[in-house]
């Protein structure tokens, strides 16, 4: 079951399989475009290094607790004695290029990316995590209203950039086992009383 590195190794897991998509069939012709991880601190209209262009920008800005099913890992636990927690992971992804035709096509072929191969599994797992033989990651568009996606460039040194939102569910990320309590084996049967002198 993946660590505490399950969250890293989702985004490196998405900028892997997005630039080997952006290799086999480039969304500029003669322009090499890649897929990164930034920060918010990257994505500063006033940052010192600006994002690199032409490229495609996989901004965490979101992890969440999946609430279909904490309850069932919150089982499993119970029975395995490891804790269980299903995440699920918002990213937001954001062109970068010299013109708005450059961007809109970055965007069609990671969307058409994401779309061809959902489910990452497998080889397309980062392994900087310990995941198990049946981990899979589902990557989908994310329905979120207009006015959220606003708010959420409120939030950040930029100001509003043609973005898609994405969600990656469902990370399982599992803590250390618990240690069980030993079983009791002695039995005090009386106890000194008497006053502090």
């Amino acid at each position: 079951m993946a660590d505490f590195t399950s969250i890293a190794a989702v985004g490196s897991s998405l900028e892997r399989y997005l630039n080997l998509c952006f290799e086999e069939r480039p969304p500029i012709v003669g322009q090499v475009t890649r897929a990164q991880l930034v920060r918010t601190e990257d994505i500063d209209k006033g940052a010192a290094v600006p994002v690199a262009r032409p490229s495609l920008s996989l901004y965490l800005y979101r992890v969440d607790f999946n609430k279909t099913m904490r309850a069932a890992w919150s089982g499993v636990a119970y029975h395995d004695g490891e804790s269980h927690l299903p995440l699920d992971l918002h990213f937001l992804f954001i062109a970068w290029a010299d013109n708005a035709d450059y961007e809109y096509r970055i965007t069609g072929r990671a969307m058409q990316c994401m779309e061809n191969t959902p489910i990452l599994t497998g080889p397309l797992l980062d392994p900087i995590t310990n995941w198990s033989t049946g981990d899979a990651v589902q990557v989908c568009l994310e329905d979120i209203p207009t006015q959220d996606v606003m708010h959420i460039f409120d939030s950040l040194p930029l100001d509003y950039k043609l973005s898609i939102p994405y969600v990656a569910r469902v990370v399982v990320m599992s803590g250390q086992q618990i240690r069980q309590a030993q079983p009791v084996t002695q039995q005090i049967t009386r106890v000194k009383t008497g006053g502090v002198k």
